[in-house]
């Protein structure tokens, strides 16, 4: 099967893109620096060559918050339509879990995407995932270099990636869904715990900082809206185990 991957080159579409590889499909990694399939969703140039043949489109994208529309969502389109003409049987969309609960732009934008792919052309299943043990470190290593770390009042249940993109693969080979798919790690953990986490793991010198966060933001957090009660594929590795690697 000759898949494409837009944002293949990211913390999901990589893994994904070896998953798939290793499973004997021919994968076509898609990114504006890719050396094969250069492609720029906000303009749609190189689209058309790249999705040529191809049978599934995973996209697993991304875009700097203040400007991530124009990719996620007017890009999307783009990806669409240009997956109609090639004649695309299913379009994957990765997405987030809770993105639709919580006020914050770049989630909001992640639930402008879900509907434009719902809507669109092209057979679709969306995969949304809970945050990425990756994305947890980096956030932490990032405050880390000014000897704080965000003890926030939540808890979130993070997956690593490599999981998730275990997950997407499997839908990307099925027959499209027109439903969503919930992907999300083996438990739930409060934030300041997953924090005092990767302190140990990574042997860093930081203090852990209450942060409070106020309104719906606050209340999503500690109420778990990120989080999945039921996932349809639940993780195995926790943060603890990822992070100590």
């Amino acid at each position: 099967m000759r898949i494409a991957i837009a944002g293949g080159t990211g913390t999901l579409g990589r893994p994904v893109a070896a998953e798939l590889s290793e499973r004997g499909h021919e994968v076509r990694v898609l990114s504006r620096h890719a050396p094969e399939y250069p492609v720029d969703l906000t303009t749609g140039a190189g689209l058309t060559a790249a999705l040529d043949g191809c049978q599934v489109v995973v996209d697993a994208s991304n875009g700097p918050p203040r400007s991530a529309a124009a990719t996620l969502v007017a890009g999307n389109r783009r990806l669409l339509d240009a997956g109609r003409e090639a004649g695309v049987e299913h379009h994957v969309c990765v997405s987030i879990v809770g993105c639709d609960r919580l006020p914050v732009k770049y989630y909001q934008v992640k639930t402008e995407q879900e509907d434009v792919v719902t809507r669109g052309p092209v057979p679709w299943t969306i995969v949304r995932a809970t945050q990425f043990h990756e994305l947890v470190a980096a956030l932490f290593g990032g405050t880390a270099r000014y000897r704080v770390l965000p003890a926030l009042r939540g808890v979130l249940q993070p997956v690593a990636a490599a999981e998730a993109a275990r997950a997407v693969a499997d839908v990307a080979v099925g027959e499209p869904r027109r439903g969503r798919v919930e992907v999300a790690g083996p438990e739930v953990v409060q934030i300041r715990d997953l924090a005092a986490t990767w302190r140990r793991a990574a042997g860093r010198r930081a203090l852990l900082v209450p942060v409070p966060v106020p309104g719906r933001v606050g209340r999503a957090l500690r109420d778990g809206w990120l989080t999945a009660a039921r996932p349809d594929v639940r993780g195995s590795i926790t943060f603890a185990t990822w992070a100590s690697k």
